[in-house]
């Protein structure tokens, strides 16, 4: 982890924000090959494929073919993830809102 990475860590106030930076490892595309767009959709798409992955060990573990253990695994992922497209939501409306405040 870098120096900047490692600042920006220790500045972090919600444990989503403190995870953030271990999520951005786990992207397969580097900014240098990717705009900032691609790196959001790709973001967006690993949640949803996340999701999905809780959800078919939930019904899975419900017909009696996955045992708690990988259920629970999957849908604390799923959460994760969730909870961390989430802030990124956030960010983004609260920049939002603070470039709409400026005076242009």
């Amino acid at each position: 982890m870098s120096e900047i990475s490692a600042l920006a860590l220790s500045f972090a106030t919600t444990p989503v924000e403190r995870a953030a930076p271990f999520a951005q490892q786990q992207a397969r595309v580097t900014p240098s090959q990717a705009s900032f767009g691609d790196v959001l959709q790709q973001l967006a798409n690993e949640t949803v494929a996340t999701i999905k992955d809780g959800e078919s060990a939930a019904i899975a573990g419900v017909h009696g073919k996955a045992s708690t253990v990988q259920v629970v695994d999957a849908v604390m992922a799923a959460e994760r993830s969730l909870q961390t497209m989430i802030a990124v939501r956030d960010k983004f409306v609260g920049a939002y809102q603070e470039i709409s405040k400026m005076a242009i």
